[in-house]
């Protein structure tokens, strides 16, 4: 049987999470997360946040998270800037266009977008009603290729943002990875300061499934639970998604989960360079990039998966290995063995 690295969710969820499920089971509670375990969650992510006066929500999986957030905020004239290869403009299968926003796509630099380029694209649109209205900015940490944001970058996209009137929403479905990276400057408390929007991933960072959309614009917060609603995202039974991250947040497991990821990561980039292979972008996340020969590729397929990610020449791909949460220490030392005696 193959040992998979494509993904950061082939595994289930951690076993506390399962405990925690096991023993509140029979337990009756109100639904639609209006329980006290959503509201117990909420109060820990607007704790970690340092902001009592955020709104949060729990839904299901992140494409529906990024659908609902922005058919939320936009008017039916209005699109969202992002990078060319932002999961929403190239991973949900046209969701936001399907929902009547044009997605407005810039051309990324290592998965980013700068404050620049937006200030750039909302001049270009100069008002012309002829067309599609930019009207919010949307980005990922880590990004599609695995970079984080700086708190510089984020900030100054940020100010640019509430110069133009432009609400700024960050996905988060890696969050856990990008704060865990070495380089990363970013906190829970200044992702709520500068974005209008943003939400922390669960179901890739040790979570059945579940995304919490945290909102510090008060014209978002308004109504947001009949979006969520009629968009088929308000879970019947929502205290399962309250005590999956009333459990990631407490004694800091979502810390301590993604931290494993980006250490196993960070052992896998160094064997990848100690056998000679370049990288397609270099990170310090929990996703690695290596460009590979295809006959490397062919004999590393007998045992592992990983992920396609472009060709590079006849003879060469760029491929995306992936640790999570639930990597096990012995089967990284599997790879790395099989990446040596390639050489």
């Amino acid at each position: 049987m193959k040992i998979l690295f494509q993904c950061d969710y082939n595994e289930g969820a951690h076993p506390r999470i399962l405990e925690r499920l096991a023993e509140t089971n029979l337990e009756q509670t109100v639904g639609y997360g209006e329980d006290e375990y959503c509201c117990r969650a909420a109060e820990l992510i607007r704790r970690k946040c340092g902001d009592d006066t955020l709104a949060v929500h729990f839904l299901v999986g992140g494409t529906q998270t990024n659908a609902t957030v922005i058919d939320a905020a936009l008017r039916s004239h209005q699109g969202v800037l992002c990078a060319d290869t932002g999961h929403i403009n190239v991973h949900e299968t046209g969701a936001v266009e399907a929902m009547g926003h044009k997605v407005l796509a810039l051309p990324n630099r290592d998965g980013k977008i700068t404050a620049r380029q937006v200030e750039e694209a909302v001049l270009a649109h100069g008002g012309d009603e002829h067309m599609v209205q930019p009207k919010m900015v949307y980005i990922s940490n880590p990004t599609e290729l695995g970079t984080i944001y700086s708190r510089r970058e984020l900030e100054e996209i940020s100010s640019v943002c509430r110069k133009y009137d432009l609400y700024l929403f960050l996905d988060g479905a890696r969050l856990g990875y990008g704060l865990a990276a070495a380089d990363n400057d970013l906190d829970f408390s200044t992702l709520a300061a500068c974005c209008d929007v943003f939400y922390i991933g669960g179901t890739k960072v040790g979570a059945l499934f579940g995304e919490a959309v945290v909102i510090r614009n008060e014209a978002l917060k308004k109504d947001f639970r009949y979006f969520i609603k009629q968009k088929g995202g308000m879970l019947a039974k929502g205290r399962l998604l309250g005590i999956q991250f009333l459990t990631l947040f407490e004694d800091h497991l979502y810390e301590q989960a993604s931290g494993h990821a980006v250490r196993l990561a960070e052992e896998l980039r160094q064997t990848f360079r100690e056998c000679g292979y370049p990288f397609l972008v270099e990170n310090t996340t929990n996703q690695i990039f290596p460009i590979m020969p295809d006959e490397d590729l062919k004999r590393l397929e007998e045992q592992f998966g990983f992920q396609y990610e472009r060709k590079m020449d006849d003879s060469h791909h760029a491929v995306r290995f992936c640790t999570s949460w639930a990597t096990r220490e012995e089967n990284v030392g599997r790879l790395k063995e099989a990446l040596r005696g390639l050489k």
